[in-house]
C-alpha cells in the first residue's frame, strides 16, 4: 500500500461570507488529515500562503477585490503544485472556461454538497501529492 509522505495537510478556506467559511469548516474539520485556515478575501489568502506552508485552497469566485480566479493565479505562481478548488454560484461556460485557464482542480457548484467537496478535497491531495491514504479516511 502507497501512503502519503506527510500525515497533515494545510488546507485554506477563502470566502468573504463568514457564515459560509463555517459551514465549510465543519464540513471538513474532522479529517484527520487537514488543518483548516481561513481568509475573507483573495488578498489574505496570498498573505497567508507567503506566510505558511499551505498544500490545497479553497476559494469563492465573488470577492471584493481579487476574485477566486485572479487569487488563483497568484497562488499558481507561487506553486504550480498546489491544487486550488474554486466554489462559486456562477458554473457559466466563461467562469468554468478561466477556472480551467486559471489551472483550477475542480468547480464547485454552491451550495456544495458534503460528499461532493469531501471527495474533490481527497482527489485534489491524491493527485497534487500521491497521498493515497487520505482517501481511506475520507
Amino acid at each position: 500500500m502507497v501512503t502519503s509522505t506527510r500525515q497533515e495537510f494545510q488546507l485554506l478556506i477563502t470566502d468573504d461570507n463568514a457564515a459560509f467559511r463555517q459551514v465549510l469548516r465543519e464540513v471538513l474539520e474532522d479529517r484527520p488529515f487537514l488543518v483548516l485556515h481561513e481568509a475573507e478575501s483573495g488578498e489574505e489568502a496570498v498573505d497567508v500562503v507567503q506566510r505558511r506552508r499551505i498544500d490545497i485552497v479553497l476559494l469563492d469566485m465573488h470577492m471584493h477585490v481579487m476574485t477566486g480566479i485572479e487569487t488563483m493565479r497568484e497562488l499558481k505562481r507561487m506553486d504550480f503544485t498546489r491544487p486550488c478548488i474554486l466554489i462559486t454560484s456562477d458554473t457559466s461556460d466563461d467562469v468554468k472556461r478561466d477556472a480551467r485557464e486559471a489551472q483550477a482542480f475542480s468547480v464547485l457548484k454552491k451550495p456544495v454538497h458534503r460528499r461532493e467537496l469531501v471527495e474533490t478535497v481527497a482527489d485534489a491531495l491524491v493527485t497534487a501529492y500521491n497521498a493515497f491514504d487520505v482517501k481511506s479516511t475520507c
